[in-house]
């Protein structure tokens, strides 16, 4: 095992820098010159722009801006955020807590709901309720995110006012609520989907005939030997969208007014704040991979089969 986990860890890093380089290029490649953007239609002294220029490291080749960017990330300078002049890093120590806090909201709602929809629907294949969860997640799918969250907008806080339209500066369970849903809805519906498909095709496997045959009571065959080798695939596609989860969802920190990472993009991007935009996205990516770490790790929890040389 340890051995697996050094291999992987060593696999990280041209994942990393792969990945890093690519959106630091797309950042260099946007129109527009973000210095200049900050005095908007003023008239500024080109000396003074060339100066904050020289000062933010933007007048060398992009290539070294890089090279030097990244031995700062291994030091825990994510460079100066252009329009306040602040430390990127405390820019995001302000934004991700909120965003971390909707993420675990949603992805809780995600694997309850969507373990719990996907089991019910997949015990019985080709029932009524069946039928219903695959029509409720095809739906799911098939709206846009922004529709969501607006329809649930207007109908749950301006219609009924069951929970807060918007979410203030120091969000509180209530107010993250209906945002939380409304980002995990499309993962609801494919974890849903996923469980249901996998619990449908493992209960006709000779492993569960076994199980039945030895007289084993029915919650410990569906709880120990059905939803163990069901939920590998099912670990396989949470694991890869609690990064997204934590990444932020743009879409809908907008509709609700949450001061998220997804807000901070938007704005970066705006901005034409290249730095700002790299900072967030290597976070994103550091939690990317550590989570598809863990995953890779869990497969062995849930399988006994499986084991790492």
């Amino acid at each position: 095992m340890g051995r697996y986990v050094a291999r992987r860890l060593l696999q990280m890093i041209p994942v990393f820098i792969g990945s890093t380089l690519l959106i630091f290029l797309m950042m260099f490649a946007l129109p527009g010159d973000p210095v200049r953007a900050l005095a908007g239609e003023q008239a500024v002294d080109q000396a003074q722009i060339a100066a904050l220029k020289a000062e933010l490291g933007l007048d060398r080749p992009i290539l070294v801006q890089y090279v030097s960017y990244i031995g700062n990330v291994f030091q825990g300078d994510f460079g100066t955020q252009i329009a306040s002049q602040r430390p990127i890093s405390e820019v995001i120590l302000d934004a991700y807590p909120v965003t971390i806090q909707l993420a675990l909201f949603a992805f809780t709602f995600i694997v309850v709901a969507g373990i719990l929809l996907g089991l019910v629907a997949g015990l019985k294949p080709n029932s009524v309720r069946d039928r219903g969860l695959l029509g409720l997640t095809l739906l799911l799918i098939a709206v846009p995110s922004f529709v969501t969250g607006y329809t649930a907008q207007f109908v749950f806080a301006f219609k009924l006012g069951l929970v807060p339209p918007n979410v203030g500066l120091e969000p509180t369970w209530n107010e993250l609520l209906m945002p939380a849903m409304v980002l995990a809805s499309l993962s609801l519906a494919y974890v849903a989907r996923l469980t249901r498909t996998s619990i449908a095709e493992n209960l006709r496997a000779d492993y569960m005939r076994t199980a039945t045959a030895k007289g084993l009571p029915k919650r410990r065959i569906i709880g120990v030997h059905l939803m163990r080798n069901s939920l590998i695939p099912v670990v396989t596609f949470l694991g890869t969208d609690i990064g997204s989860l934590m990444g932020g969802a743009i879409v809908t920190e907008g509709i609700f007014n949450i001061k998220g990472v997804g807000g901070l993009i938007y704005e970066a991007l705006g901005r034409r704040e290249g730095a700002t935009v790299v900072g967030v996205v290597t976070i994103i990516v550091i939690v990317y991979l550590l989570a598809s770490l863990i995953v890779d790790l869990l497969y062995a929890v849930l399988d006994p089969r499986i084991r790492y040389a």
